[in-house]
């Protein structure tokens, strides 16, 4: 158990660090070094010295500049790991140092470290890495022809540009040499909603599905096809926009699940 806690933290971790540390290598020493003490003090040095190894092949199997090389499969595999680690190796007696003090409960009973642990990995592992994973199911998905040659138009000659009084230019945003300035624009223009609403998403996904609110979960998701249905309806013929919302929300749902069987099965076993 404690080595696919070790192992979703240090992925969630290593994914958290790309994305909002500027200097990725102060991150990542910084994250290792806190691990690695982690790992120390409940006597599990050597699962957390793999679980970093595993952080550092998910760093290089699923980048985030460029589509993944290898695809869907780390997180196929990522998964066999941590179901294999949680079902055969099961919660440890001892925790070290941590273990004599540690001491936490819950509504559904005494919650052990390596089951915080896992918990707290998985909940990480939600946040970031999912949405790698998503992106790569959606990669996968995405076919491309090349273009015959007897079929492509002939470029068609653009006119030369007009000339934009000075007082125009301010108003359009153009210099002198016709190129597009920056001009003060809409704060909301750039937002991207997807990267927080995924989150969120996976991570209610997880609350309610370990509190048991099957009907909360399912109104939740519902919601969610109700506010997205006007852009979908306006897909067209082809159905591309409709089938990219539905394996998007489909993978995403499936890690959600996943986290949550995990830590359900941890905590019962």
């Amino acid at each position: 158990m404690i080595v696919a806690g070790f192992i979703l933290l240090s992925i969630g971790a290593a994914d958290l660090v790309r994305q909002f540390v500027p200097r990725r290598w102060i991150g990542y020493l910084a994250a290792a070094v806190i691990l690695l003490l982690l790992g120390s003090v409940s006597d599990a040095l050597l699962p957390m010295v793999a679980a970093l190894i595993a952080g550092a092949l998910w760093v290089w199997c699923m980048p985030t500049e460029r589509p993944a090389p290898l695809g869907f499969w780390p997180a196929v595999l990522l998964a066999a790991v941590s179901i294999g680690a949680v079902v055969w190796l099961g919660a440890r007696t001892d925790s070290g140092l941590i273990g004599a003090v540690w001491h936490l409960r819950s509504p559904f009973g005494e919650v052990s470290f390596d089951l915080a642990m896992l918990a707290l990995g998985a909940g990480v592992f939600l946040l970031e890495s999912s949405n790698l994973v998503v992106r790569a199911a959606l990669d996968g998905e995405h076919t491309w022809r090349p273009a015959d040659p007897a079929s492509t138009p002939a470029p068609v000659p653009t006119p030369a540009p007009t000339p934009v009084p000075e007082t125009e230019a301010a108003v359009a945003g153009i210099d002198d040499a016709g190129e597009e300035t920056s001009r003060p624009s809409d704060p909301r223009g750039g937002f991207q909603g997807g990267r927080l609403i995924g989150p969120l998403e996976r991570v209610l996904v997880l609350i309610l599905t370990l509190a048991a609110a099957y009907p909360i979960l399912a109104a939740m998701l519902a919601a969610k096809g109700i506010v997205r249905f006007p852009e979908i309806s306006r897909d067209g013929e082809t159905g591309a926009r409709a089938e990219y919302f539905l394996v998007g929300s489909l993978v995403s749902w499936v890690i959600a699940l996943g986290a949550a069987f995990l830590v359900w099965w941890a905590a019962h076993s």
